[in-house]
Order: structure tokens, then sequence, then C-alpha cells
């Protein structure tokens, strides 16, 4: 009986203490502390990419490759984080450049995969590109950084200049196994597959021949003219 008493009395006074007990460690939180509970409460450490202006004091659109690259495109593609292909790795970056300068800038331009818009930089489409080649080029590409205002040689060359300066080269003398240009059974073999197939042969590349027949800067319709002019050139369009 003492000890159930003794027992009662004790809960009596806890319950008495209870609201002393609240208001010496702070009292009942107030609708407005969410905010501080959520600052105590949240992660030791967090994880954030660097803004693109990190590391660079050069205003927006006057950026180099470099300067990009080192702010964002680095944090993934140095260690090869969320699937990008890390940077100096060729076998991985050979496809990709095969397609182009053109289809690799609009690609990061709209985001692929786990990779934001952009890389989710507020970068212009001329930055962009200077970042896409200084990343490239450093993993087997040669693409040529444009001197600012300047057009692509897709803009300043008609097909027809394009193909005589390029493709020729090989086809004229049959250079490493291309078909020479006199060969009319060989074109016609190829020709009778329709331009479509072989601008996909083309832009893949095909046994010497690199891919887009080294036209890394050409669109694809662009090389499709190119081809054209060079199916006329042999009887074979």
């Amino acid at each position: 009986m003492k000890k159930h008493f003794s027992r009662t009395l004790a809960m009596t006074g806890l319950l008495v203490l209870a609201p002393a007990m609240a208001m010496a460690m702070g009292g009942r939180p107030k609708d407005g502390d969410d905010e501080a509970t959520n600052v105590r409460i949240q992660p030791v450490a967090k994880i954030k990419l660097a803004g693109s202006q990190a590391g660079s004091s050069a205003a927006a659109g006057a950026r180099s490759g470099e300067e990009l690259y080192n702010a964002i495109c680095g944090a993934c593609h140095e260690a090869g984080v969320a699937g990008a292909p890390k940077t100096g790795d060729k076998a991985a970056w050979a496809p990709r450049i095969g397609v182009g300068l053109d289809v690799l800038t609009k690609t990061s331009k709209a985001g692929k995969g786990a990779m934001p818009p952009k890389g989710g930089s507020d970068a212009t489409d001329e930055e962009l590109a200077r970042a896409i080649i200084f990343m490239t080029n450093k993993s087997g590409a040669n693409f040529k950084e444009p001197a600012a205002g300047t057009k692509s040689i897709a803009s300043d060359k008609n097909p027809e200049e394009i193909a005589k300066a390029t493709c020729f080269k090989c086809h004229e003398t049959g250079d490493q196994g291309a078909p020479k240009l006199s060969d009319k059974a060989a074109w016609r073999q190829r020709g009778s597959k329709g331009l479509d197939a072989v601008t996909k042969t083309v832009i893949r590349g095909h046994g010497n021949m690199p891919a887009r027949g080294g036209l890394a800067d050409l669109t694809d319709e662009e090389l499709k003219k190119v081809i054209t002019v060079l199916l006329k050139e042999v009887g074979a369009e």
C-alpha cells in the first residue's frame, strides 16, 4: 500500500513539474520556429556545384571554354559522375565526337540524361561551344575554336566548295581505299542504296573514312548536301 502511494505521489510530482521543465528548456516551439528547427536538423554537409561565374571574373558571353569547363563541366566530367563520359577517355568520347560539334552543342544546350540544359550553366551558345571544344579536344577531338563573330565553314562555303576541298582529296586518288571518282561501278553500287543510306554511312564513318568524313562542324542536312554534290560528280545520284 505504501509503495503504491509513493509511486502515485511521484507521478503527480512529475506532472506538476513538467510545465516548469518545458519552460526551462525553451518552452513550446512557436509556429514561426519551423525554419529554425529545419536549420537544427539539417545534414552536417551538403554538395553544391559551383556557379557558372565560379573561378572566373569574365563577363557572361566572354568566358573561355577552359573557364566554363573548370567552373561547371569538370564537376561531372572529371570523375564521370552520373554516367558522364570522363574527360580524356577517348574511347567513350569517340562516338560523341563523331556526330560533330554542331550536334554536340545542340545536345548540351537541350540537356541529356542526368545533365540539365547547358550543363546547369548560364552560358551563351558561343560559350557552350567553346567549353565543348575544350573538353572534347582533351578527349581525342580536333575541333577549332572560331574567333568571336566568325561564321562556320557551312556558312562561308557552298556544298560544292566543301566537297572539292575535302571529299575529292581522297576520292580523286582512291587514297586509303576510298572509291575513286572514276570508278563508276563502285559508285553505282553505293548510290543504289539511296541518299539517306549513304548519308548515314558517312555520319558513322566507314573503313578508313572518319565519322562524317572529317567534317565534324557540319549538320546532318549540310553533310547530305555535300554528299549530293559528290554523287552528282560520279553520276550516281
